[in-house]
């Protein structure tokens, strides 16, 4: 780590310039390639999995996206209304022939099958576009009307994913459907095919929100604009070169169309912290007296070590997703794991680099003043920091109650997650989503939000009449609203449409896909060869959290055991590692029940622009336990490192464990207050999914940096006393040794010998942290 530093500090020019070329480069070639994100929740294996291979099959353009197109006229007739019918049916027939489009379903009658007034009229307004429409493409579809006559819908279906349609392909079909609104007609999207071409565009205003308020906490912890500016350009660099990669990797695997601002969330976040802890470092070098080139070198061969550990242990969780093996968090996993490894590799080399610009500069005015009048002197850890530490040791038992009855209050909630699809009911309000939403809802019911679409598998006379029994059933089932016909397609396969009567996102939604699959279709199919899948989206939730939360043991496991392996490596210690296991699944049980009480349950979801509240989605738990075990060992490693050290020094657990908090616990707190505001920024995004993650971590980080590691942990530590440091002596020989923070050259506090304390009596030492 010295030699790297060395060498980026010798060439800052050369370091600096190669950051900047790989950062264009990355940025040009995603440009160039254009985003290739797909949320592909299918999992191989499920029912709803195989419903949609059936329904591939046998119908082909059900294979690809699905979109639902809405119109509510306050009028008198409604939508019913000659002149509304007229202009709706040509509307449909132009959507109906644009490239990109297999199907339309018009709840009007159609050309080739008119019946019933208005028919002739509804012919002459299609006549013109008929020449550039395909005639198959434009479908009728019964029971689209609503009875009050105010709201119809359409779905159009699209001949392939909505990933995989241009944006040019959207805007046409967005413009098209559009034009026909006015004189008292809505026209209102749903589905997510439209969703980036009708929504606001993003902006960068969370993160723009998240790096001032940054900047404005370093500035007030190092009283220098140059050395507060540095930690922010680091990050940056790292986080746009891993956004610009992301990208690029969406050509090569699934990544979801939220991972480049889940890496940009976690990105900026680690980014920055773990520059804070190096420039915390430098600084205290240069308040040694040491030369700039030197107390950067120094900077990184110590701290820098520790930041390597802490960015490994982040990306062994992220990674620890891969054991799900689960395509859709696969991408996830490696898109937020390549952020972390270019933040930290900014941190370790572009970082000293900048660092050996600004020169003294890094300390305030004040400090370098100081300096040049008074000398090197150590700096005294005095003020809130050692009285904090001192209090702890004096009533650890109270305090350590304390923050435990805190953490089990806020994970209480966390007992009801529900997990599930979050509909468009859930979309901010003013969104064409959530309007498309409430007006199907108002004029259909709820359920026709989330169809069920049963696939079957027909082969012979038997099966057929099951078949055409099985609607009677279903109409006859507790939580349906209504059936659609049974339609064949090629390939011996049949499907039918059943409407629930509660909404997608309704718990009784997902028990009726749990009584139709148990109870009603078996039924139906006794006796013959008849097999009927449910599919759908909100079936395909459903099995994809049922696969989550079976593999969710697993996953916890192995994340859990391998950071604990590592603490085990890093400090010599059984003790240690438990403790750490036991506070992370503190922490991430308090963030999911914060994220159940605004998300779930909407306690001030409205107000931050989330819509209401709904089920969490169910790649959630996965993805935030991964994030949070990482950020979680981030803490533990630079207040335990410090702990560790004092302790091999001294052999004092009680000093140990003091001086290890109030020399930490300031550069801690000032690092989870930049991580709290860049999480809770990216709630601006509007996103619901994205601000999720930055909520839940946002208050992950908050309490494991104020309550946990501030208050808790080292309580603890008080009351096991030397225990906290107990490792059987065969296993100690076994271990291979390793150090996370290196000692300092020419620091003579890094000298000692280990279990030898410091000349000088105790008293004498205590004052450095006495204010």
């Amino acid at each position: 780590m010295a030699a790297l530093a060395r060498w980026c500090v010798t060439h800052r020019l050369a370091t600096v310039l190669l950051w900047l070329l790989t950062l264009g480069a990355v940025s040009a070639a995603a440009a160039a390639a254009g985003p290739a994100y797909s949320n592909d929740y299918e999992v191989p294996g499920t029912e709803s999995g195989r419903a949609a291979e059936l329904l591939t099959a046998g119908f082909g353009a059900a294979g690809g996206e699905g979109d639902t197109l809405v119109w509510h006229s306050g009028t008198a007739g409604g939508v019913r209304a000659a002149p509304v019918e007229r202009r709706m049916t040509a509307m449909l027939a132009k959507v109906a022939g644009l490239p990109g489009v297999a199907t339309v379903t018009s709840p009007y009658a159609v050309p080739e099958a008119t019946t019933g007034a208005g028919a002739e009229g509804a012919a002459d307004a299609v006549a013109g576009a008929a020449k550039t429409t395909r005639a198959a493409a434009l479908l009728p579809a019964p029971g689209t009307l609503s009875a009050d006559g105010r709201t119809a819908y359409a779905q159009v279906a699209f001949d392939r994913p909505a990933a995989e349609l241009t944006p040019r392909q959207v805007r046409a079909y967005v413009a098209t459907a559009r034009a026909a609104a006015g004189d008292g007609v809505r026209v209102e999207f749903g589905g997510t095919a439209v969703a980036a071409a009708t929504e606001v565009p993003t902006s960068h205003t969370a993160e723009l929100v998240g790096v001032a308020v940054a900047a404005a906490v370093l500035f007030l912890a190092f009283g220098s604009l140059a050395a507060s500016l540095l930690p922010i350009a680091t990050a940056l660099v790292g986080v746009g070169t891993a956004y610009a990669g992301i990208g690029l990797l969406g050509h090569a695997m699934t990544v979801a169309d939220f991972a480049p601002m889940l890496g940009m969330l976690i990105g900026l976040g680690v980014g920055i912290d773990y520059a804070l802890f190096l420039v915390t470092r430098h600084r205290k070098g240069l308040k040694r007296g040491l030369p700039v080139a030197d107390a950067a070198r120094e900077a990184v061969a110590t701290t820098g070590r520790a930041v390597v550990f802490a960015g490994a242990t982040v990306c062994i969780a992220l990674l620890g997703m891969l054991v799900l093996r689960l395509g859709f968090l696969n991408g996830v996993a490696l898109a937020a794991a390549l952020t972390v490894v270019l933040t930290v590799a900014a941190s370790i080399t572009l970082l000293p680099a900048l660092l050996s610009y600004i020169g003294p500069r890094a300390l305030s005015r004040r400090e370098r003043a100081r300096l040049a009048a008074q000398g090197p002197a150590p700096e005294r850890v005095t003020g809130l920091a050692a009285r904090w530490a001192a209090f702890v040791e004096r009533r650890p038992t109270l305090l350590g109650l304390l923050a435990a009855a805190i953490m089990l209050v806020l994970a209480l909630p966390a007992a009801g997650l529900h997990l599930g699809t979050s509909d468009q009911g859930s979309a901010p309000v003013g969104s064409t989503a959530r309007s498309a939403y409430d007006l199907l809802a108002e004029g259909f019911g709820p359920g026709v939000n989330g169809p069920l679409t049963l696939a079957a598998e027909v082969d012979g006379a038997d099966d057929r009449v099951a078949l055409s029994r099985l609607p009677l059933m279903l109409r006859a089932t507790d939580g349906v609203a209504s059936v659609g016909p049974v339609t064949y397609g090629g390939a011996g396969t049949a499907a039918l449409t059943v409407v629930p009567a509660t909404a997608p996102q309704s718990r009784a939604t997902g028990g009726l896909v749990e009584r139709l699959r148990a109870e009603v279709l078996p039924a139906a199919e006794h006796g013959t060869s008849l097999r009927v899948h449910v599919g759908g989206t909100t079936a395909g939730y459903e099995d994809f959290a049922r696969v989550i939360v079976g593999k969710l043991p697993l996953f916890t496991g192995v994340v859990i055991g391998l950071g604990c392996l590592l603490l085990l490596l890093a400090f010599r210690s059984v003790g240690i590692p438990l403790k750490a296991a036991v506070m992370n699944i503190a922490a991430v049980a308090a963030a999911f029940g914060v994220v159940v009480a605004v998300f779930q349950w909407g306690w001030g979801s409205e107000l931050l622009g989330l819509g209401g509240g709904g089920p969490i989605e169910p790649f959630l738990p996965v993805i935030m336990v991964s994030v949070l075990f990482g950020l979680s060992m981030d803490y533990q490693v630079f207040l335990v490192s410090r702990m560790y050290e004092e302790w091999l020094e001294t052999g004092d657990n009680r000093r140990a464990v003091r001086v290890g908090l109030a020399e930490t616990s300031r550069v801690i707190n000032s690092a989870a207050v930049i991580m709290i505001a860049v999480f809770l920024a990216f709630v601006l995004t509007g996103d619901r999914i994205i601000a999720m993650f930055g909520v839940g971590l946002a208050a992950a980080v908050a309490l494991d940096a104020f309550v946990l590691r501030t208050l808790l942990v080292p309580a603890l530590m008080h009351l096991l006393g030397r225990a906290n440091w107990w490792l059987p002596r065969w296993l100690d020989r076994l271990l291979p040794r390793i150090s996370i923070e290196s000692p300092a050259t020419g620091d003579d506090d890094h000298a000692k010998i280990p279990w030898q304390r410091a000349s000088g009596s105790d008293d004498e030492q205590d004052e450095q942290l006495v204010p």
